[in-house]
């Protein structure tokens, strides 16, 4: 009986690591292109909001409808094509009826620029009840310290 050299009697043991350097270099990959693109994914109007010391809406409600008023008193409406894109006030009304057709319950907001004339932000908030909101609230900062 010859035995050859380098083998041991019966079978080689399975090998049983598994190599994650490759695995560290894909999450590193996936890290660094998320913080990347995630200060790209947010999007909106600049609007400098007043502060005030008010209490947050409620965690039950439903994803609020927030129409925004910018320093040179711009319309802007979150729902629907063309986000960062101004509207007129048939457009901002048409919006916000189409959105309170299907769910009725849906609270309305609206954020206007510290800097753009309390008559803009009033105009607005009488659209958005001649569109058939019951309520509209006004979106604050907390005060600072």
């Amino acid at each position: 009986m010859s035995v050859r050299h380098g083998q041991r009697h019966g079978r080689r043991r399975p090998m049983a690591e598994i190599n994650v350097v490759p695995y560290i270099d894909v999450m590193l990959v996936l890290l660094v292109i998320f913080m990347i693109t995630a200060p790209l994914l947010t999007q909106g109007v600049k609007v400098e909001l007043p502060q005030a010391d008010a209490e947050p809406l409620p965690a039950e409600a439903d994803d609020p409808v927030v129409v925004s008023v910018n320093a040179a008193g711009e319309y802007f409406v979150d729902v629907g094509a063309g986000k960062n894109d101004p509207v007129d006030e048939q457009t901002l009304m048409a919006r916000i009826a189409a959105v309170l057709k299907y769910k009725p319950k849906t609270p309305i907001l609206v954020r206007g620029d510290r800097d753009v004339p309390y008559g803009r932000v009033v105009e607005a908030m009488v659209l958005i009840q001649a569109a058939g909101a019951p309520n509209v609230g006004l979106v604050t900062e907390p005060p600072e310290g």
